[in-house]
């Protein structure tokens, strides 16, 4: 299903609605305004397979988009809003985005990008006048509401940073079929899963430009239920939303958990949760501790997901089975599960390996980059695809994660590459040296620290920490700059001059609290 089936079945039903004004998108706006959107875009000389990126906060403009791409055989780039001019600028050109859409809220930030992606052919914004953008609203008004005999159903195009930081899109090939025909794969399991359907309330209390966050709301308008936005995750607010949109299903990262675990009692225990069926959570491990104490709180509707942007597999474990498999994340709903060495050899349960989902075929590929793409891939079985997690299984089949890809970070459920936060400080003239690790943070999972060799003659202290703080932040995205710095004599490398960055992360693990 798609929009337009419910549009007209049932015109005002609410598509959206934003949890703390509470403006209402429904499905006879959604359907027309995407359906004009998607005329406009055909006018102006782009065909199937072209690409559409979108720059945006959190706002109902953001699915009028998704659907126009969607409904009319396009991509969908949704570009993370919190990344610097020229990061944004790298995956626009990357993509090969024909039109770049923007929320007027990020003023700056587009008219900033809109000067290094030449090769862009339409501007568009929403919210407000930007400079140098056409206005949205006045170009829907000028096109078509009329649908299109042909609809080709499209898809969305994300990109997934590696252990490098270099992003990487994840390119689907687009089917031969209607956007009104079977093919979707995720709102099956869904409905499946967690019983989405057409009396769904779902809170989304993330940014929309993640993967998450924005197929599962477009599963929702394919089951016809309703998607209640956060403009922006506040503990409370979402307690409240709960409460007054009777909430029946949402989605979390642990981090979310932890804030409204440490609201005050008063805050936690004023909302009617009891709407609240099935509150799904993924993106970070959760510590076992966390997730008990949700459901002492909520009670068992804690279901379990682990997955990624690339969508290669996927596993799931329900509130009764997380009790009694506690730290796991289920087992697969999607793909089979192959944990093997470092040559591909499958491995027997209890040992850790490399985690892969074998699916009949190869289920991506990262845009313009082949020899990643095969790097994700099994040297035996190409059908076998990894993001490079490490995990085990039990003898039932649960899975539990022991690692991350390489040295990554995930603070707050969003990866975060310590290369690109050491390339960022490596030039600066007072570092000698630096490595970038997690250390375990109660609140985010994990926290971003630099340990830095000053250079010789160099005084460190609180002083010198400030400086590179600001240096960092005004090279990469502020999320991805270190929390903190430390300062050492010297970092363990090899005679070959190889970091050891596994002493550093010893050095530093200590349990969450």
């Amino acid at each position: 299903m798609y929009p337009g089936t419910y549009a007209d079945t049932d015109p005002d039903r609410p598509a959206l609605i934003m949890a703390g004004t509470g403006d209402r998108l429904t499905y006879r706006d959604l359907d027309e305004r995407s359906t004009r959107l998607a005329n406009a875009l055909t006018a102006a000389g782009l065909g199937r397979g072209e690409v559409i990126a979108l720059l945006t906060d959190n706002s109902p403009r953001a699915y009028e988009v998704y659907w126009a791409a969607v409904r009319s055989g396009r991509y969908l780039a949704a570009v993370n809003s919190h990344l610097s001019a020229a990061e944004v600028a790298y995956i626009v050109a990357d993509s090969g985005a024909k039109v770049l859409v923007v929320s007027a809220v990020l003023d700056e930030l587009a008219r900033e990008v809109a000067g290094l992606v030449p090769d862009v052919q339409l501007l568009l914004a929403y919210g407000g006048p930007v400079e140098g953008y056409q206005d949205f609203d006045s170009v829907l008004a000028a096109a078509s509401p009329e649908r299109p005999a042909d609809q080709p159903a499209g898809a969305d195009l994300l990109y997934s940073s590696g252990t490098t930081g270099r992003p990487k899109g994840i390119k689907v090939e687009l089917e031969d079929r209607q956007v009104d025909e079977p093919g979707d794969t995720l709102s099956p399991i869904l409905k499946m899963l967690y019983g989405f359907g057409e009396d769904t309330v779902y809170l989304s209390p993330a940014p929309v430009y993640h993967a998450a966050p924005l197929r599962f709301g477009a599963s929702v308008h394919r089951l016809g239920g309703t998607l209640v936005m956060m403009e922006r995750f506040d503990p409370e607010a979402a307690l409240r939303a709960i409460e007054r949109y009777r909430v029946t299903h949402s989605q979390w990262v642990p981090t979310m958990f932890v804030r409204m675990l440490k609201l005050p009692e008063a805050a936690r225990t004023r909302y009617d949760l009891s709407s609240h069926r099935v509150a799904v959570h993924a993106a970070a491990p959760c510590p076992v501790e966390v997730k008990r104490a949700m459901i002492d709180w909520w009670g068992p509707v804690l279901f379990e997901y682990y997955s990624s942007t690339e969508g290669n597999g996927m596993t799931f474990i329900g509130p009764q089975d997380w009790l009694a498999h506690p730290g796991s994340v289920g087992r697969a709903a999607l793909g089979v599960l192959r944990i093997c060495d470092d040559e591909g050899n499958e491995l027997p349960a209890g040992q850790v390996g490399t985690v892969y989902f074998e699916r009949e075929e190869t289920p991506f590929s990262y845009l313009g980059d082949p020899d990643k793409t095969r790097e994700a891939q099994h040297p035996r079985h190409p059908s076998w695809t990894t993001t490079g997690d490490l995990g085990y299984l039990d003898e039932e089949g649960y899975l539990y994660l022991t690692d991350r890809k390489a040295f990554m970070i995930i603070s707050g459920g969003v990866n975060i590459y310590p290369q690109e936060v050491e390339d960022a400080l490596a030039l600066h003239p007072a570092v000698l040296d630096v490595a970038v690790i997690g250390v375990p943070d109660p609140e985010m999972g994990e926290a971003v620290k630099a340990v830095v060799q000053p250079a010789p003659g160099v005084a460190a202290g609180a002083e010198l920490a400030a400086e590179l703080l600001d240096y960092v932040r005004g090279r990469i995205a502020h999320y991805k700059a270190p929390r903190s710095i430390d300062f050492v004599d010297e970092l363990p490398r090899t005679p070959t001059g190889k970091l050891v960055k596994r002493r550093l992360i010893e050095r530093y693990a200590a349990p969450v609290a």
